[in-house]
């Protein structure tokens, strides 16, 4: 756990930093889409944060906490420091979420253009086995719904937050002596299957303390 400066107070940075060999997808307003990436970067900023350059200010952190290379840059105003983890036969999930401007995705009424605002439930995923390109969009997919299941379960009467990000990360290529590609990453799939109840138990936990303050 790092800090940084914004505002006048300090705020926690979760940093998590696997090296070169990773691929990610991710929906982040820094390093989004798909491609190499060495970091992701999960920073806390202050309640009605209005920067207009997240971009350039996730790079300055990631500078100020010695990251180098392509990485991922979150932003939440939720706390990072009540982050949940849990893990099923290999696949990791890493949740921080605040859910307080929560809603359905559907909803009456024309969308606009705006500014990235921080995302308010985050969701980190890594996998031990390489994913094809279609498998890594199919594992956001499937996280999304994970993440849905748990926030019906609990009564939130929403599908997220208007600001919601993904990342699941992957090793780049295939070892030898190691597994193979997996070209499906869906809740019925074996690694998909593996995914979905990590996310689903970390944002059930991130979020059931919210709902219940």
């Amino acid at each position: 756990m790092l800090t940084h400066t914004e505002q006048g107070r300090t705020w926690p940075l979760l940093v998590w930093a696997p090296g070169p060999g990773v691929r990610m997808v991710s929906s982040a307003v820094l390093g989004g889409g798909i491609g190499e990436r060495a970091w992701v970067l999960n920073a806390q900023v202050p309640p009605g944060y209005d920067r207009l350059d997240p971009v350039a200010h996730l790079r300055a952190l990631a500078s100020g906490a010695g990251l180098e290379g392509p990485g991922v840059g979150l932003m939440t105003a939720a706390s990072v420091e009540n982050r949940r983890h849990a893990s099923d036969g290999g696949a990791e999930a890493l949740v921080t979420a605040g859910i307080g401007v929560r809603g359905w995705a559907a909803v009456p009424g024309t969308g606009g253009v705006a500014a990235p605002r921080p995302g308010t439930i985050n969701i980190i995923v890594s996998l031990p086995v390489p994913l094809t390109d279609a498998a890594l969009v199919n594992a956001v997919a499937t996280a999304t719904e994970a993440k849905v299941q748990a926030l019906v379960e609990l009564g939130a009467d929403a599908s997220g937050t208007p600001t919601d990000a993904v990342c699941v990360a992957a090793p780049s290529t295939a070892s030898p002596a190691g597994p193979s590609v997996e070209s499906f990453a869906g809740p019925r799939s074996l690694w998909g299957a593996r995914l979905a109840r990590a996310v689903h138990r970390a944002t059930y936990e991130a979020c059931a303390g919210l709902l219940r303050s």
